[in-house]
């Protein structure tokens, strides 16, 4: 709280004023039974009062940080700079959930909501939208697809058009059947809205999905249209192909040649994970694998040199890695003690 005070300080924000909407439901609250309940483990009790000024000071704090005399790097950024930090901080988000760490889950789900105030900050200065109505998109939704909860007048005011029976009677399949067919219907609706030209057989690839099984999919989907390699062979000299190409846009060493270099090797990243398709191999647990190996390749490096990685020479650094890999391959093929 120190923190965020002396951030809120620096950046000219005043507490909410007393005797606000969300003053009266604090104090409307403050004598029912749950106001007295004890704190979980050593958590807080969930205050939505103080997390709703929390919130706005956050918001306010992104505000002046894009103001025209706040922070030059902040002011720079852009949808498209900014958006591998987003994927960056949902995997940290993975990491400490799979980790069992709480106390760094929370920081790390500050950092993506850091994300969203970003996103929503810039939109609003580019007339788009503003964090309002990123909240009240979610509001809504949430009061739609839960009739059962909030009743079905509140779900249709929210713009629920489907006909669904609210009477779940605590049956978590019932929810989900109603939740699908609520989020059919909004599709329904957006698509006749929103509609911009004709229908691809590739639209039933979601884009909200990682790119390495995005591309994957979409291989496979063409695959159904006749448009593919026959077999895993025919890809090899398409990946020469692609890396030629890269290597043209890479050598103009032409800053303004960035965009083509990043597409070039968008073409053959495409290209390897349709290469593993046809030899039935997951891109994405490929590379994991592939990262997991050279983790533990480099730590042997570090443990086996008397001296630091940073003071070798490159055939020094050659000669362990290839050490390393010797190590690793060697222990891997020891038969396991029987007890």
């Amino acid at each position: 709280m120190v923190g965020l005070a002396i951030c809120s300080a620096a950046a000219g924000l005043r507490p909410a004023p007393e005797g606000t909407l969300l003053g009266m439901d604090v104090a409307r609250n403050a004598d029912s039974p749950e106001s007295s309940r004890p704190a979980l483990g050593i958590a807080e009790e969930s205050d939505p009062a103080r997390a709703a000024a929390l919130f706005e000071q956050s918001v306010a704090i992104m505000a002046r940080l894009r103001a025209p005399d706040g922070c030059p790097w902040d002011r720079e950024q852009s949808f498209d700079s900014i958006r591998k930090y987003t994927l960056e901080e949902v995997y940290e988000v993975f990491d400490a959930i799979e980790r069992r760490d709480f106390p760094h889950l929370a920081e790390e789900l500050g950092d993506l909501l850091l994300q969203v105030l970003f996103y929503a900050e810039m939109a609003a200065n580019e007339g788009h939208f503003t964090i309002a109505e990123v909240v009240d998109h979610l509001n809504r939704k949430l009061v739609r697809r839960h009739p059962h909860v909030f009743g079905e007048e509140a779900s249709r005011a929210a713009g629920n058009r489907a006909d669904v029976d609210a009477a779940v009677e605590g049956s978590s399949a019932a929810v989900l059947r109603n939740w699908d067919e609520i989020k059919a219907a909004e599709k329904r609706t957006g698509a006749a809205v929103a509609s911009t030209g004709p229908a691809s057989r590739l639209d039933s690839v979601q884009r909200a999905m990682p790119a390495l099984a995005e591309a994957a999919k979409l291989g496979a989907k063409a695959k159904k249209a006749g448009f593919d390699w026959s077999n895993w062979r025919e890809l090899l000299p398409k990946l020469v192909e692609e890396t030629a190409e890269l290597e043209v846009e890479a050598a103009s060493g032409d800053p303004e040649r960035q965009p083509a270099v990043e597409a070039e090797l968008g073409d053959l990243l495409f290209t390897v994970v349709n290469l593993g398709r046809h030899l039935g191999v997951d891109a994405e647990m490929a590379l994991r694998g592939c990262n997991r190996r050279f983790r533990q390749r480099f730590m042997e490096m570090e443990l086996a040199s008397a001296r630091p990685l940073e003071e070798l020479s490159a055939s020094e650094l050659e000669e362990l890695w290839a050490g390393a890999k010797r190590k690793l391959a060697s222990e891997a093929s020891e038969p396991e003690e029987q007890p």
